[in-house]
């Protein structure tokens, strides 16, 4: 297994009215972090916050292209980022343990905390198509370059992984900094990861490891 420690390139935040940051999505130009009970946009240039929709926000984020998609205890809201409003919901697998969120090829991809589990939805109706198992606690999932990676925060050590999307092989490991926790991940589609700073109320952006 490949390891390496983050290279933290820029950290967003702390924002006003912000107690922690729960998950993490990006638009393309702008990063979405779930707050509780609103979602925020971030321009990922300025790190100023240009917006935000007051829904129940309470963990993993994704967009799709056209939607967001947002944890919120048991379901997982269908929010329109243009008009702010709700358009439909799917239950969340794990009766309230859904953790991160992320979407890739037409599908959802829901991290559990506790179960250690990432599990592929149909996010037409929330059924669940395949589970990957991790050997940590996930807290963020995303894909890149048809990678799956998750965020992870146990026994006070935080990081990401990169898994085999199969058997779940641990194909590589980044380790955060001690004290920087991971809450939600997202990735750019390029050579970025977001990283949700849960408590700490950051977003951090940690360069993608090199191939």
């Amino acid at each position: 297994m490949k390891q390496s420690d983050a290279e933290i390139l820029r950290e967003y935040g702390p924002f006003d009215g912000v107690e922690g940051v729960h998950g993490v999505t990006f638009d393309g130009e702008r990063i979405w972090f779930a707050s509780g009970e609103r979602l925020n946009a971030l321009d990922s240039d300025s790190g100023a916050v240009v917006g935000s929709i007051d829904v129940a926000a309470h963990a993993g984020t994704a967009f799709d292209g056209e939607h967001l998609f947002q944890i919120a205890g048991t379901r997982i809201l269908k929010v329109d980022p243009k008009t702010g409003a709700v358009v439909g919901s799917i239950p969340a697998p794990g009766d309230g343990a859904a953790s991160g969120l992320a979407w890739s090829e037409g599908s959802l991809w829901v991290g559990q905390f506790a179960d250690r589990q990432i599990h592929e939805i149909d996010p037409a109706d929330g059924k669940v198509l395949r589970s990957v198992d991790s050997d940590r606690q996930v807290t963020g999932v995303t894909w890149i370059d048809g990678e799956l990676w998750h965020g992870f925060w146990q026994d006070e050590q935080s990081g990401l992984r990169r898994l085999d999307p199969t058997s779940g092989q641990v194909l590589e490991a980044v380790r955060m900094p001690s004290g920087a926790v991971v809450s939600g991940l997202e990735s750019d589609g390029r050579d970025r990861f977001f990283c949700g700073g849960g408590p700490s109320g950051l977003v951090r952006a940690v360069q993608k490891p090199p191939r």
